[in-house]
């Protein structure tokens, strides 16, 4: 059996070789290194892909949350509503820009903020709700909607794990996530479900006014070549990973399917099982699967996780320490015990491997090695 990774990159490369080595050779030929015509061609794709006005590329999942707060006019202070169980990117972005991070626990089930939560952390000084559509699905994003307008509230949607998936309303439409709030980010690292070869991201709006500040902002501030109308940074999406990232967009609900196929059959073998708790689907959007993460019943994921490294085979734990209990946000004055869900989701939870290449065999031989561990 091939080795077995979280993410097999390299099998995907040759499933798609030639259509991405043609892809960066023309940006090669043309030497149009820094936004080049792929770039432009991408970033129309996306657009078509998502049906959202306005796609803006940038550099990174991280640049892509701080140049959409930063179009929001903000002020010091600022209270940003967004889970403590998520990529510390989510957060960083927040104390960066002198804002302030409000915690709040997320569904058991779901690993995702609800609307009714938010509701009861809301304060005047609230200015943004950030969901995080966590390991491949949505959050409950009529609602959270709903809520924001009626307390005239922005909603920033992290929708760096669910690229792809389809949000479903109640009048039986539905929108692809992060084209839902005033604004929502993408990360392309090369193991997101759309991903390059390097760092990418992208910004989504459908607010021309925020669209026209963002497309600034990600370019030093200029609408005009050297003339600079506001603070901005530098964050280009490069051309290369542009061209990669358009192949690989025309194979994304491929990718989608695959991981769908991996994540029932793991569900079909692991989900009768008393000591596993597998990912819960939603009603209100499909799964597009990042991560395939279960929560451990009464028994230590670390000798799980010990276990399967003896059979060759990788988990990882997506997250061991929540947020709020990081040393770099201890001025925030959370405390243990103050976001008991998430804290023990944080000591239970594991990720097994999860990508678009996983075939039967690998399945089966994970699959039969987590219950051997569990039946011990």
């Amino acid at each position: 059996m091939k080795d077995i990774k979280m993410v097999d990159l390299q099998r995907q490369y040759l499933r798609m070789q030639d259509e991405i080595n043609q892809g960066i050779q023309e940006v090669i030929d043309t030497t149009t290194f820094i936004n080049g015509p792929a770039v432009q061609k991408f970033q129309k794709n996306l657009e078509n892909y998502l049906d959202v006005k306005h796609v803006i590329p940038c550099a990174n999942g991280t640049d892509a949350l701080q140049v959409a707060l930063m179009a929001l006019n903000l002020q010091q202070g600022d209270e940003i509503i967004t889970p403590s169980f998520t990529f510390v990117a989510t957060v960083e972005v927040i104390e960066l820009l002198k804002l302030k991070p409000v915690f709040i626990d997320v569904d058991p089930d779901t690993f995702i903020i609800k609307a009714e939560d938010i509701e009861k952390a809301i304060t005047p000084k609230t200015k943004v709700i950030l969901p995080v559509h966590l390991f491949g699905q949505s959050a409950d994003m009529e609602n959270i909607m709903k809520l924001a307008k009626k307390h005239n509230i922005f909603v920033l949607e992290d929708n760096c794990q669910a690229i792809g998936s389809d949000v479903h309303f109640s009048d039986g439409t539905s929108k692809k996530s992060g084209t839902i709030g005033h604004i929502g980010c993408t990360s392309f690292f090369p193991s997101k479900n759309l991903g390059c070869y390097g760092d990418g991201g992208a910004i989504f709006t459908n607010d021309d006014t925020l669209a026209k500040d963002m497309k600034s902002i990600v370019n030093h501030g200029m609408v005009v070549k050297y003339y600079h109308d506001k603070i901005g940074v530098n964050s280009r999406l490069d051309t290369i990973q542009a061209a990669i990232l358009d192949v690989k967009l025309r194979h994304l609900d491929e990718f989608s399917k695959s991981r769908r196929k991996a994540a029932e059959f793991y569900n079909a073998k692991l989900g009768s099982h008393l000591k596993l708790k597998i990912p819960y689907q939603n009603s209100h959007s499909t799964h597009v699967f990042h991560q395939y993460t279960l929560i451990a019943v009464r028994f230590n994921r670390d000798e799980l996780i010990s276990y399967l490294q003896t059979k060759d085979i990788p988990a990882m734990i997506y997250y061991p320490v929540p947020l709020h209990l990081q040393v770099a946000y201890e001025h925030l004055g959370y405390k243990k015990g103050d976001l008991p869900i998430t804290e023990e989701l944080s000591k239970n939870v594991f990720s097994l491997p999860m990508h678009t290449e996983l075939t039967e065999n690998e399945l089966t031989y994970i699959c039969n090695s987590v219950i051997e561990f569990l039946n011990k």
